[in-house]
């Protein structure tokens, strides 16, 4: 029996994918992949082009609604809100990334973040910051959301993500709904308690910020503790 050898271009895009890879695909193929079929006018390599072409750019694709999707000719509402979960994702994916490459340069620079994720909220959040020996965020971790039973996270909790991510040093944050930023005795208590836990495990507490609508408190910049 002879061994026929199919040319890269005749093979369809899921198979040309599993033997060349993803990247090596075109938009085209990409998106007939994602479309899975046509429609009884057009298989789905010509679906895919046609709604290629109707885009200026691949980037309009994230910014059209769920309707305007289905008005695309070919899509309607199963294929749209698959396209929207799948460029969701991408989202997600591309901010993780951004996330972890960002490197902390100083409890400024982190307040100024926590300021506007966590800073307004009514409840009390605690949020740890996993970091390598470069001082990139391997990790961003709501650690509790405090209720009337619970307002204190216990170091173990903390300890056992900077173990998981084989974290080098960690920063803690936390806001006071109140809007004041004056560490409580309770503040202080945690803060010493969890430093001690970090220098048993060879881990550094680079610092704990409380976060208010536009102030910060920096245990590591105002007190002696860190």
């Amino acid at each position: 029996m002879y061994h026929v050898t199919i040319p890269d271009e005749a093979l369809l895009p899921r198979e040309r994918l599993v033997q060349l890879g993803a990247e090596k695909l075109s938009n085209q193929e990409l998106l007939a992949i994602l479309l899975r079929t046509g429609t009884k006018k057009e298989p789905v390599m010509a679906l895919s082009q046609s709604i290629l072409s109707e885009l200026n750019s691949l980037a309009d694709l994230h910014d059209l609604s769920l309707q305007e999707l289905q008005n695309i000719h070919g899509i309607g509402l199963a294929k749209s809100t698959e396209f929207k979960a799948m460029l969701e994702l991408a989202k997600r994916i591309h901010a993780s990334e951004s996330k972890r490459s960002e490197r902390i340069m100083g409890s400024q620079q982190v307040a100024k973040k926590m300021m506007l994720e966590i800073g307004r909220q009514k409840q009390e959040h605690l949020v740890v910051l996993y970091l390598d020996t470069q001082n990139r965020i391997i990790e961003q971790r709501t650690i509790f959301i405090g209720t009337v039973r619970r307002s204190v996270a216990e170091p173990r909790e903390i300890l056992y993500y900077a173990c998981k991510n084989m974290a080098t040093s960690i920063i803690l944050v936390h806001n006071h709904p109140s809007g004041t930023v004056d560490p409580s005795e309770n503040d202080l208590r945690f803060t010493e308690k969890l430093k001690r836990c970090c220098d048993d495990m060879g881990l550094v507490l680079l610092d704990h910020l409380i976060i208010g609508n536009r102030d910060y408190f920096s245990f590591r910049e105002e007190s002696d503790v860190l």
